[in-house]
């Protein structure tokens, strides 16, 4: 069994909307929170997540874990191809680029906005547990959403730090969840599976893999 880490919350009695990309991210943040005796409801919003299949499986994996561990779930709307107008023009960047940012915009101006019109205090987001993403893009981006409404606040917590990113692995062996192969977007498929071909590795294959 994992040992899970106490953290204290920005405000006393706060409800958190938690962005959760997948349940391999969200694990350590959902057990620290409830260990803390923090009252929070996921959120899944991830437009991004190509081919639907892939959405799917992430999805999936995410509602059945909140149903094992007692927490409410919002599933938000699959709108891919508002996605794909925004990234319009940004096929070539680079990962941490500016596609990035906008799809994090994205996200969490779809958090902010649910929790301001359903009476949450705080949002937050299991994106920047991973070592591979940039935290402060993920950090600006939830801070510029959270400032468009009143009394929202979002929560630049490390989860990396005490051990988060250790536990976050050792939670995803635990639960045998999804091993996700790339980040998620058709590009970032993409740019890995010319990586793998390059290197002299195969294709990823959506659903074959699991921790």
């Amino acid at each position: 069994m994992v040992k899970v880490k106490t953290i204290i919350a920005p405000k006393k009695d706060c409800k958190v909307l938690l962005h959760s990309c997948c349940a391999p991210c969200s694990g350590e943040v959902i057990q620290a929170m409830i260990k803390s005796g923090i009252n929070l409801t996921i959120f899944f919003y991830n437009p991004n997540i190509h081919p639907k299949k892939e959405y799917e499986i992430r999805k999936n994996e995410n509602i059945k874990y909140a149903k094992k561990v007692g927490i409410n779930f919002i599933d938000a709307d699959y709108d891919v191809q508002n996605w794909f107008k925004r990234a319009k023009g940004l096929e070539l960047e680079p990962e941490r680029g500016k596609r990035c940012t906008m799809c994090f915009d994205m996200r969490f101006e779809r958090t902010a906005l649910y929790a301001y019109e359903n009476g949450f205090d705080i949002i937050t987001s299991s994106l920047g547990i991973s070592r591979w993403k940039n935290m402060q893009q993920i950090n600006d981006c939830g801070e510029k959403a959270a400032s468009k409404y009143s009394g929202i606040t979002y929560w630049t917590y490390n989860w990396r730090k005490d051990g988060g990113s250790s536990r976050m692995y050792e939670i995803a062996k635990e639960e045998n969840f999804y091993k996700q192969e790339f980040y998620g977007c058709i590009y970032s498929l993409r740019d890995k599976n010319n990586w793998r071909l390059q290197n002299g590795k195969q294709e990823i294959e959506i659903g074959k893999n699991y921790y």
